[in-house]
């Protein structure tokens, strides 16, 4: 019905359509069920990453350290990746990104469910993360470029909440079902969404703009110019510390429960369930304060400053049941809500031949942090311990984004239709 719904939307004249009717476009309806699909392998493997290792013979240390190993091979994959298919996105258009990265981490994710070594699945999450890497951005792209200036950011907004029900999805399959089973789901899932694809129609700025002799997807014209290599740099450190809770507080919460010594083990999978179940309600709630408030950056500040104390009530409150830990790992969640009004600055920064490969390099370097952040916690941990480690990683991260944030402009009221200057 739905998507009957956003065919027949098709055929209003834009000026005339209501909020609702922009928002149940096919093409803003298909990307949001692909943020969604790849949100799920994303943090399956989060979820399933004991019981899959356990099942690979590993047990006790090797199972963080080799869990770090194919953490960080997924999030290079997805640094490749976002370089690829965001080079693609300008210069070949956001369908060719979003039916290519559906079909490689499609593929790969089934390949995950018949691993029998830590070699094969090293390989697998490699590929997995490349193909991943290309759907936020041009998913983000396509939404704002056929969306009106002010109502991108409920575009974004419906995008990013639909990808956190990704990762609640993952969680429910991965309850359910063997961890194997739960990855021939989610490539499933994303072969399902290819057909779905076949009618979703090409951004109108990306057709006006390949009919011009202008330079599009060139990487170097972020290095070129100082001003557009600081939006970019900044843009990157904003969502660090999103990418510090998920990838080492959340995914590694069995471990800091231990170390905190709870009343009970903290199980991964409920972890991630109840950050992100936060992080719908994070979503929304960021999403419209931007939109009351007019402005990315207040909304942005204000949720950073929710995380780091949060951060800090995780790693020395003196609680000790595992039910106010879950309390608080749902709480991180909603304050790392903000990752809406991150991937939509990064899509509004640059001009639109630049624009996909920014706004899908940008989320992949913000997820490709964790690699620098793990092996600083690594390094932090051997010195003062997990749970000191941890504080003095995250001050950092969340330091460099008050800083970034400071020296971003405002992007809230930009016209989206123009480009960059060779």
């Amino acid at each position: 019905m739905m998507i009957k719904d956003s065919l027949a939307t098709a055929a209003i004249p834009a000026d005339s359509r209501t909020t609702v009717q922009h928002l149940l476009r096919l093409p803003v309806l298909v990307a949001a069920l692909g943020y969604m699909v790849d949100m799920y392998d994303l943090f399956l493997f989060s979820i399933v990453r004991v019981p899959s290792l356990k099942s690979l013979n590993l047990s006790g240390e090797s199972i963080m350290k080799d869990g770090l190993m194919l953490l960080n091979l997924q999030m290079a994959g997805m640094l490749i990746g976002g370089i690829v298919w965001g080079i693609m996105g300008d210069r070949k258009g956001r369908l060719s990104v979003l039916f290519g990265s559906i079909l490689i981490y499609s593929l790969a994710n089934i390949g995950n469910g018949f691993v029998t070594s830590v070699g094969a699945y090293a390989v697998l999450r490699f590929i997995a993360g490349f193909g991943l890497a290309g759907e936020l951005g041009a998913g983000i792209t396509l939404v704002s470029e056929i969306l009106p200036n002010k109502i991108r950011g409920y575009g974004a907004t419906l995008v990013a909440t639909m990808g956190v029900m990704g990762a609640l999805l993952a969680y429910l399959v991965s309850y359910f079902f063997d961890w194997r089973i739960s990855y021939f789901i989610g490539g499933g899932l994303g072969l399902l969404l290819m057909v779905l694809r076949i009618r979703v129609f090409e951004s109108g700025i990306f057709i006006k703009l390949k009919a011009q002799k202008i330079k599009r997807g060139n990487v170097f014209m972020l290095l070129n110019n100082k001003k557009r290599l600081l939006k970019y740099i900044n843009g990157i450190v904003i969502g660090m510390p999103i990418w510090f809770v998920v990838g080492i507080l959340i995914t590694f919460s069995p471990e800091f429960g231990q170390a905190l010594g709870l009343d009970q083990p903290i199980n991964a999978g409920k972890a991630v369930m109840l950050a992100f179940s936060g992080q719908v309600a994070g979503n929304l709630v960021s999403g419209f304060l931007s939109q009351y408030l007019q402005s990315r950056k207040k909304a942005i500040l204000l949720f950073i400053l929710i995380s780091v104390s949060l951060v800090i009530i995780y790693l020395l409150a003196p609680f000790h049941t595992a039910t106010w830990f879950y309390v608080i790992c749902a709480c991180l969640g909603f304050s790392s809500g903000y990752w809406t009004l991150f991937i939509t600055v990064a899509a509004e920064l640059f001009g639109s031949n630049l624009r996909a490969t920014v706004a899908t390099t940008i989320p992949n370097f913000v997820r490709a942090t964790v690699i620098p952040l793990t092996a600083l916690f690594i390094l932090m941990k051997s010195y003062a311990g997990i749970i000191y480690g941890a504080l003095i990683v995250g001050l950092i991260a969340y330091a460099l984004a008050i800083v970034a944030l400071f020296y971003l402009e405002e992007t809230f009221k930009k016209d989206m239709n123009y480009t960059e200057e060779g």
